[in-house]
């Protein structure tokens, strides 16, 4: 017979906040040469254009080469190796995907975890990165690690972790019915090693609305680095909407949130760790929206990337 140990209990809310230039259109621009080392890394969807006549990825950028103590460059998908060469250059990886996740190689992602785990490289997605292959691949990292945390240590040497997917298919969003993922299982054999069972983090969330309403922003932990200089409450004027709950691991820190007057809400900034490394995620988006010409999206982004690139 194999005993089966659920993880305990919590509400969904304690679940859910639990934790917390024309040169440079045509490719990258070269670092300064001090300073924490930032890399914005953007698909550049042609969409973007209707908000952001430079690319999205290129406004972030310019704004953070204003910021003392940033080195920035300005990479997209169609450099050469996908604008991932050469990691060892950069400390914070910002990333903008939406339309061309499933062209980053699983091993290219694969390294980037392990450069966040390591403490070498830290993580900064943005809106839809939630589904890139880097920030799922560091969600469910995390999610395996505390799995395996969470055994004695006699037995967690020995444990066999079989993972499985919420859905059938890749970029699959969950509905409301959908038990929440991550979520681990133990089972003990009579003989043989502990069987930790894993239901990998979907990444997505069961809701969004893309009719541009204005969402308001909540700081919840005002003395984080992160919020430093944001005032409590901003509305953002133009964004899409995602609704609750995130499937991913509960966040280490929520250092806000977004409401929307219709009654959603999201977990808009939240930060994991993973090994010696960081994750930020920043929901406000999409790409058709100039919400990063908002002083305060920016100020957050800015903020972002100066507190992990801190070693």
């Amino acid at each position: 017979m194999f005993q089966e140990i659920l993880l305990p209990m919590i509400s969904r809310r304690e679940w859910l906040v639990s934790g917390a230039a024309v040169l440079a259109s045509a490719g990258c621009k070269t670092p300064q040469p001090s300073g924490i080392r930032v890399r914005v890394w953007d698909e550049r969807q042609p969409a973007q254009k209707k908000a952001y006549p430079n690319w999205l990825g290129n406004q972030i950028a310019d704004h953070l080469r204003t910021v003392s103590g940033l080195s920035v460059e300005s990479v997209c998908i169609d450099d050469p190796e996908q604008g991932l060469k050469d990691l060892d250059s950069v400390d914070v990886l910002v990333w903008w995907g939406h339309v061309r996740h499933a062209e980053i190689e699983p091993a290219t992602a694969a390294r980037i975890v392990e450069r966040i785990r390591t403490g070498k490289l830290s993580l900064l997605a943005l809106h839809s990165a939630h589904w890139s292959r880097p920030f799922v691949g560091a969600m469910n990292a995390v999610a395996r690690d505390r799995a395996l945390a969470a055994l004695p240590e006699n037995e967690r040497s020995r444990a066999v972790v079989v993972e499985s997917d919420l859905l059938p298919r890749p970029w699959m969003a969950p509905s409301y019915k959908e038990r929440l993922s991550p979520e681990v299982q133990y089972r003990r054999p009579p003989q043989g090693p502990v069987e930790v069972r894993l239901l990998r983090a979907n990444c997505c969330f069961p809701a969004y609305r893309g009719d541009g309403k204005p969402s308001e922003v909540r700081i919840r932990l005002p003395r984080h680095p992160i919020a430093q200089g944001v005032p409590e409450f901003f509305a953002i004027e133009q964004t899409e909407m995602y609704d609750e709950p995130f499937h991913v691991p509960a966040p280490d820190e929520v250092v806000l949130e977004e409401h929307w007057s219709s009654g959603e809400w999201f977990r808009s900034g939240s930060v994991w760790r993973l090994g010696h490394g960081r994750i930020f995620y920043f929901r406000p988006g999409h790409e058709t929206y100039p919400v990063f010409f908002n002083p305060n999206a920016l100020r957050i982004v800015a903020n972002a990337a100066r507190w992990l690139g801190q070693r």
